[in-house]
């Protein structure tokens, strides 16, 4: 009985063992997959480059891209001849920790790129990671050119009259296309407002709501929060 046992688990081992034992790629391999892997790394540092033109752009970050993908590659490369090394590479990974924010989220899409493409190219598919660059850039781009709503402006208004809300909401519907308003205080004899507005003449918003009386002032403010309508 413990012979038939033991004469099962070596069976088992051997056959777990031999099954990701693949055989180590040779050197032909190994170029070719490290030459289309630069290529494509190359491909995504200048799409980085340009994508990022119009924003804040990190030389190191866009490097880090480009070398990210071929260490990816070997390392895919590697795991393939042996589960021994798959596992240490694990164990060593583990270890690792990042703790660099991610400044935009673009930034993520090409990290995400990066990492990809290195483990598809060490798996051996060079023309999907090909086409999934194609892809991705036209992506990007199309993406890019679709226009981004602009952002309404805050009106924010002091007055030592407390009737004066529906006069000014009568000047504010005058000249904006669409308003909300945002803060509305009250107190000791004082209104203070705050409207969001997308509004085109400022000048002549800011003009004639500053002529109503009662108001103390009248401020016109660009923010980048989100848009509420």
């Amino acid at each position: 009985m413990s012979s038939s046992t033991t004469t099962f688990n070596d069976v088992f081992r051997s056959s777990f063992v031999e099954g990701f034992n693949g055989a180590a790629p040779d050197i032909k391999n190994i170029l070719l997959t490290m030459a289309v892997t630069l290529l494509i790394a190359l491909y995504i540092f200048f799409v980085y480059r340009l994508m990022t033109r119009k924003t804040f752009y990190s030389k190191n970050f866009n490097i880090s891209l480009s070398m990210l993908t071929i260490i990816t590659a070997a390392v895919i490369l590697a795991v393939q001849s042996s589960i021994v090394i798959s596992l240490g590479m694990v164990g060593a990974l583990s270890i690792v920790r990042f703790r660099t924010a991610i400044k935009d989220p673009l930034d993520l899409i090409f990290l995400f790129w990066s990492i990809g493409t290195g483990i598809i190219c060490g798996a051996g598919l060079a023309q999907m990671a090909i086409l999934t660059s194609i892809i991705i850039t036209a992506g990007l781009y199309f993406l890019d050119l679709i226009p981004v709503a602009k952002a309404p402006m805050l009106l924010v208004l002091n007055s030592q009259n407390t009737e004066v809300e529906d006069s000014v909401m009568e000047v504010v519907k005058k000249y904006c296309s669409a308003n909300n308003i945002k803060s509305r205080n009250l107190t000791m004899g004082r209104l203070d407002m705050i409207i969001e507005v997308r509004v085109k003449d400022q000048s002549g918003l800011v003009r004639e709501v500053a002529a109503i009386d009662g108001i103390t002032t009248a401020s016109l403010l660009s923010h980048d929060g989100e848009v509420t309508f």
